[in-house]
């Protein structure tokens, strides 16, 4: 098995679409125009999609309420601290930063809906 996408249903996903295309480096593979206006999203590579859409028809969770380590999406960083100044400047807000002692780094941030989002930077990789 190979894993597809992770899906998540948000309150406005073309903006939250938007957002991460233009701050995250993914891009759009698959839009739909009506409801639920959903967004494949992919990242540079085309490796890993994030599915969102606005169905009304669910219970929205209420992100901000969420742990950040209960759901959280994850983004390989280069430049740690560049990229988490850019993403506070665009409208997340910094949760915590944490340090191992192998050397990786891990900044938590929410995205501006509350999405907890991830940076990582690791001392070895296993993919």
């Amino acid at each position: 098995m190979l894993l597809e996408h992770i899906a998540i249903n948000v309150p406005d996903s073309v903006r939250m679409a938007d957002w991460y295309v233009k701050n995250c480096q993914m891009r759009v593979v698959i839009q739909i125009e009506e409801p639920p206006y959903t967004r494949f999203l992919a990242d540079h590579e085309g490796k890993t999609c994030i599915e969102i859409y606005s169905n009304k028809e669910v219970p929205l969770p209420d992100y901000h309420d969420v742990h950040h380590l209960s759901y959280h999406q994850a983004f390989s960083v280069d430049d740690l601290e560049a990229t988490k100044d850019h993403l506070i400047e665009q409208g997340a807000t910094f949760v915590e930063e944490v340090n191992f002692p192998d050397g990786t780094r891990l900044i938590m941030l929410r995205d501006p809906w509350g999405i907890p989002l991830q940076l990582v930077k690791r001392s070895s990789y296993w993919y």
